[in-house]
């Protein structure tokens, strides 16, 4: 199809936005299909109220009590999800007391708080504050943390989580595969006890039990295993002339879903460049965001250990303190772990107890 320029907007996106005037990108399939730019003579986000179901949700996850932070049996709590993708928090304080296989999908665990080991099939991750670790389904695992004030953002998903595809930026974009650690064989010993393996199939819990430690693999070879990736080793994709989009920033793809994440970076340079978030309105992806560390500018009232999701059909954007302090800093302090997912995410019943219910007033210029 034809590109049309129609009216008073710059030749090229995110640059040269004309003075009060506010851009929005208007896109299909995430940030890789088909797109126009708006120019608007008033912010999206400039509502003065809602009505129905559909408006931005934040949420306090620090809020969030997993049986799993009291019961070294207990679990973690699911708060969000859709027919690809649930989300949930654990807060294990203490070593699992059995071990775990999940029958129903890939997990992928990011580390938010605290530091252990977890004791796999193929053998031992050693986890630290910003680390992903990849579980794929049916890998039997125990989590076994070392600190008490541990804090674990869990995404299960229906298919593999993989890289994605880096394009004309080369396999060494982003995160170079020899950054990605899997671990070696390290079979445990027998003791006297019987040993668990809890099986998550169809929602339900089953259990087998054996009177040896399961963990007894000795060696193994092929291609799927669990592995661990840090986001320290992540080099964000930059450039100094252009805002890039979240895409850029895409860690994991799976089944419905893209993982992305935002660190620590310098700003654009160009002076006619923008240096915030583009506004947009999630046409095809609902927009789900954690907040890992730092200081993050572009929304208000935002700590670590919260998360906001913005459902498709609704706009967002940098809130308007951003917008005007734009070009005071010159780097982003900030690391967040994103999700969008294809079908819509719901808030489930834990999600609505640590709901920020005013959030969606935070863009209001009064």
């Amino acid at each position: 199809m034809n590109l049309y320029k129609k009216g008073r907007a710059p030749s090229q996106a995110h640059v040269g936005i004309p003075p009060g005037v506010y851009e929005e990108e208007h896109g299909r399939k995430g940030f890789y299909g088909r797109s126009s730019h708006l120019y608007h003579a008033h912010p999206p986000t400039g509502w003065i109220r809602f009505e129905g179901k559909l408006r931005p949700h934040c949420f306090d996850l620090n809020l969030l009590e997993p049986s799993d932070l009291t019961d070294p049996n207990g679990t973690p709590l699911a708060f969000l999800a859709n027919a690809d993708v649930k989300l949930s928090v654990s807060r294990r304080t203490a070593p699992m007391p059995f071990y775990f296989r999940n029958a129903d999908g890939d997990e992928l665990l990011f580390v938010h708080r605290g530091e252990g080991v977890i004791e796999t099939d193929f053998g031992p991750l050693e986890f630290e504050k910003g680390d992903y670790i990849v579980l794929p389904r049916a890998v039997t695992y125990r989590v076994a943390p070392r600190t008490r004030d541990n804090f674990f953002l869990l995404i299960e998903s229906k298919g593999e989580f993989e890289p994605p595809d880096k394009g004309l930026l080369g396999r060494h974009a982003l995160y170079d595969p020899g950054v990605i650690v899997t671990p070696d064989p390290q079979p445990l010993p027998d003791d006297d006890k019987e040993w668990e393996i809890r099986i998550q199939c169809e929602g339900e819990y089953s259990s087998v039990w054996y009177p040896f430690n399961p963990i007894d693999v000795v060696g193994w070879k092929g291609d799927l295993t669990a592995w661990k990736l840090r986001m320290r080793d992540i080099r964000p994709v930059m450039s100094h002339r252009a805002h890039l989009p979240p895409s850029a920033h895409t860690t994991f793809v799976t089944q419905g879903a893209v993982v992305c994440s935002f660190l620590p970076r310098p700003l654009e340079q160009d002076p006619e460049a923008l240096r915030v978030p583009f506004f947009h309105r999630n046409t095809d992806y609902d927009e789900f965001l954690f907040y890992h560390d730092g200081d993050f500018f572009s929304r208000d009232n935002i700590k670590a250990g919260m998360a906001t999701l913005h459902p498709r059909g609704i706009h967002h954007g940098p809130h308007p303190k951003a917008l005007a302090n734009q070009y005071k800093k010159t780097q982003t302090d900030e690391s967040a772990v994103m999700l969008d997912g294809l079908n819509p995410i719901h808030v489930l019943p834990a999600g609505e107890q640590v709901e920020w219910k005013d959030y969606w007033k935070s863009w209001s210029q009064a």
